[in-house]
């Protein structure tokens, strides 16, 4: 019997390559799709990713070709030529991204063809290059990826050289991390105060021409388990550059475990990188143990359980478990992911879970989740020592606000989607952005006394 997804926790894979397209300055998308594919994507990446917004040609003001009946019977390579003209009359851009929907790709449109022959023709205009975006293809992370691997294969520039120092980072995408450019930005300035020359594609501070020459770059950086491991592969394979992989880190300890792994990796001196932690960490405990006396007075240590993508999920347990000393009963891993995968990443929770084959599930259904709390922690049984799933807290998105309040819990939406509250440089990622989860979760607790 086969599955379905309730109540989903992404979208389309053209929502993930248009995401990641409006996060990159002075790059607008092209999408040749049905009519409607434009607005439904536009609403389901801007509201839940905490109000995200437009950008530059973005949200209602993305080109489209708006193909329909016609183009589905006799081709639709014509009016995306026509629509392409137009866009390049009228827009002020440096690159023109193709994302095409699933219609296009169904109806054999040859928009390889299409792309060569602009860029033949273009005579100094901003370059174009094609992205498969079809929804049968894969879902928004899908997306953020297949962009990535269109960046490596058709627009970076081929280098042989390799600049010491020089460094990718992915792994966040846009819209999908709600705090994917306040957490780009903590990471980078992490590893800019290693002496590292960063180039992380998606920020206000990156830019194409920092894009195309990424392939002088020493090592790409994925800061998640699944998330830019194909595009950083095809890195490896196209441009010869390694990728290391880690988990997004969140919190003191998370952070100089991320700092002393690159460090290693590209062996920088010990001196400077031991200076660095000590001096980040004397500012996070200056900070976070402020919360110390509270902690103890009111009894603020909650079980809690961690709702989100495989990224979120462990980064987000780890820093519960290790930072603030709660005690994870359920972490549910909402991607859609293949069965190969999940033992490994089951794998990554042995440091901060006792039984992570106990603890962890992987659910796309929304409503099952209170389910698998159920079966881990099952209500009471008339005995007199019965211990509660209490004071209990819940992270994970604003799906999840319904279930939090049937087992009374405290609650904060972090991961995709958050729709109940605008994101605008707030970061969770890093030193930094660790003391701003400290901050929101004790607010949500304390906020009615």
């Amino acid at each position: 019997m086969g599955t379905f997804v309730e109540k989903p926790r992404y979208s389309c894979a053209v929502a993930g390559a248009l995401a990641a397209v409006n996060a990159i300055d002075r790059a607008v998308p092209i999408l040749h799709a049905s009519q409607g594919c434009g607005g439904t994507t536009t609403a389901a990446i801007n509201g839940p990713s905490g109000f995200l917004g437009s950008s530059y040609c973005g949200g209602s003001s993305v080109p489209a070709s708006g193909i329909n009946e016609k183009q589905i019977v006799f081709g639709g390579a014509t009016r995306l030529e026509e629509q392409i003209k137009s866009t390049a009359e009228i827009i002020d851009a440096d690159l023109f991204v193709v994302i095409s929907g699933c219609t296009a790709e169904l109806i054999g449109d040859d928009i390889n063809s299409v792309v060569r022959e602009y860029n033949e023709n273009a005579e100094g205009g901003p370059p174009l290059v094609y992205t498969n975006g079809a929804g049968f293809k894969g879902n928004t992370y899908y997306g953020y990826d297949a962009l990535l691997q269109t960046l490596i294969t058709d627009y970076i520039i081929p280098s042989s050289e390799k600049k010491k120092g020089f460094v990718n980072l992915w792994g966040i995408p846009p819209a999908l991390d709600v705090f994917w450019e306040g957490n780009i930005t903590e990471l980078r300035r992490i590893l800019t105060s290693l002496g590292l020359q960063v180039n992380s594609f998606f920020t206000v501070d990156d830019s194409l021409e920092g894009i195309r020459a990424a392939a002088a770059a020493e090592l790409n950086i994925v800061v998640s388990p699944v998330n830019g491991i194909g595009a950083a592969e095809l890195f490896r394979e196209v441009h010869g550059v390694d990728f290391i992989a880690t988990d997004l880190p969140i919190g003191a300890k998370a952070t100089e475990a991320f700092v002393l792994t690159i460090a290693e990796r590209l062996n920088l001196d010990k001196k400077s990188v031991d200076d660095f932690i000590g001096n980040e960490n004397k500012r996070y405990y200056h900070f976070f143990n402020r919360i110390g006396d509270a902690y103890c007075d009111i009894d603020l240590q909650r079980y809690t359980v961690i709702i989100g993508d495989t990224t979120y999920a462990s980064a987000l347990t780890r820093f519960v478990t290790q930072e603030l000393g709660w005690i994870p009963g359920l972490v549910v891993i909402t991607d859609q992911l293949i069965e190969e995968q999940k033992p490994g990443i089951v794998d990554r929770f042995v440091d901060s879970l006792e039984s992570p084959e106990k603890t962890v599930v992987f659910e796309t259904d929304t409503s099952r989740i209170a389910e698998h709390l159920a079966k881990r922690w099952p209500g009471s049984d008339g005995s007199k020592y019965y211990e509660p799933f209490s004071p209990a807290y819940v992270i994970g998105s604003r799906l999840d606000r319904d279930f939090a309040d049937s087992i009374r819990a405290g609650f904060l939406s972090v991961t995709y989607p958050v729709s109940n509250r605008p994101i605008l440089d707030r970061e969770y990622a890093g030193y930094r952005g660790a003391l701003r989860l400290v901050e929101d979760i004790y607010a949500s607790l304390l906020n009615n006394r």
